[in-house]
This record gives structure tokens, sequence and C-alpha cells, in this order.
């Protein structure tokens, strides 16, 4: 049974409220959050993912590639990952990725498609 694009945005959404809950908590040790934050990234990117390049490549543009290299660099586990990258990413990137896929949910909740 394929997953409806509806069910993989709502998927990356949950990823990413995780991800948010990872990085309220106070007093856990930095490292633990960072891998934690890496992890729910990468999950969210490869469940974005998962039904093939369309939705993201549609949502995201040119972006989508370098989404898909930092997924990679995450999941496979590369020596160094940039700290500072990923904080980056979370701070500037992520408010824009959650806000085209809230778009993209409502869009599909309200059964609008691609063509209207």
């Amino acid at each position: 049974m394929s997953v409806s694009e509806r069910e993989r945005v709502e998927d990356v959404l949950e990823h990413l409220e995780i991800l948010r809950r990872h990085l309220s908590h106070e007093g856990v040790p930095g490292e633990t959050v960072f891998d934690a934050v890496n992890r729910r990234l990468s999950a969210a990117i490869e469940a974005l993912q998962a039904g093939g390049t369309a939705l993201p490549e549609r949502l995201f543009g040119d972006e989508w590639p370098l989404m898909w290299a930092t997924r990679n660099r995450i999941a496979h586990g590369y020596r160094h990952i940039d700290r500072a990258t990923i904080e980056l990413t979370v701070e500037r990137d992520l408010p824009v990725l959650e806000a085209a896929l809230r778009d993209e949910h409502a869009r599909l909740v309200r059964g609008v498609s691609d063509d209207s």
C-alpha cells in the first residue's frame, strides 16, 4: 500500500514537532540534543522523499538536492557533521520548511489539486 502525500507531509511534520521538543530540553547535555536533532532532521527529510522526489521537488525546487545532501551527511554517519551548519539550518531553514509543509497539508486537507 502506498502512502499518500498527505500522510507523508503529516509524517514529516511529526518529526519536526519532536525535533522542536528536543530543542526545548534545558539541562540535557548539548551533544545529546544535537544528536537527537540530527536524527529527527534526517528522518524528516527522508520521510519527505519516501514516495519519490515529485513532492519535495515541487515544494522546494532547487533547494531539494541540498536538503537531501544534508540528510545523507547525517544518515550515513560522516565523520564530522558541522554543528554550526546544523544550528543555522534549524534556525533559518526549519521555519521555511515547516511553513511550506503546513501550507501543503492545508491544501491537501482541502482536497485542492495542483491543477486547480
